[in-house]
């Protein structure tokens, strides 16, 4: 009855569309411990190419900014890949990079984040579902910075069944694990974005062309 959030063509319906940004605030907000939430985002170029002809290029699944100007790159993974938190590494290196204006700069960097939503287990020995990796001190175990951030999200490790949901963020992850098996929207989802995030979802409401689209992601 619904989309799988795991393909390209579901995941970015959800999350990558101007007209649904307030499906991934939700989101954002969610998973992020940011000291303001986010109220508002753009939508940026999802391409993000080399400087040279032989560099490599990056494509982002999403990628906006915020109204507090932070940077934000989404990446969903079906499929376990042995580099993944390398390639994460890799990819915000654009993001960092792109944000060097031209000219006299004092090098004080915006805010970037990554997050890697991951249908395949990441850290065997770790019990959580939900890692938040920052750059620090290891002499003092002191934060070095809050401008950089990676979170990574694997959502196999997530268990809890419907009537265990407590929080926005549990919403999130069982939406988000389990759409494609759904038969209704569950009865404790009552906030107004997962009322949209349904009805987004409902491949009856696609034309004969989305239909296709996702049928081949």
């Amino acid at each position: 009855k619904y989309i799988c959030a795991y393909t390209d063509f579901g995941f970015k319906r959800l999350f990558g569309s101007e007209l649904n940004k307030d499906i991934l605030i939700s989101f954002l907000n969610s998973f992020l411990n940011l000291k303001d939430k986010i109220v508002d985002l753009s939508y940026l170029s999802l391409e993000q190419l080399g400087d040279l002809v032989t560099d490599r290029d990056a494509i982002f699944d999403v990628y906006c900014k915020t109204s507090d100007d932070a940077y934000i790159i989404v990446e969903m993974q079906n499929a376990a890949q042995n580099y993944f938190k390398d390639r994460s590494i890799f990819y915000s290196s654009f993001a960092i990079r792109n944000l060097a204006p031209k000219g006299v700069w004092n090098y004080q960097l915006k805010a970037v984040y990554t997050i890697g939503i991951l249908n395949f287990v990441l850290e065997k020995d770790s019990e959580s579902y939900r890692h938040e990796v920052v750059l620090y001190d290891k002499c003092s175990k002191a934060k070095f910075c809050d401008n950089i951030a990676y979170y990574y999200i694997e959502l196999s490790k997530f268990t809890k069944n419907e009537d265990e949901l407590e929080t926005i963020q549990d919403k999130w992850m069982y939406a988000i694990k389990n759409l494609s098996d759904l038969k209704d929207k569950p009865s404790t989802f009552k906030e107004d974005i997962f009322t949209k995030l349904f009805e987004i979802a409902l491949i009856a409401n696609f034309t004969d062309k989305e239909k296709s689209a996702y049928k081949a992601s």
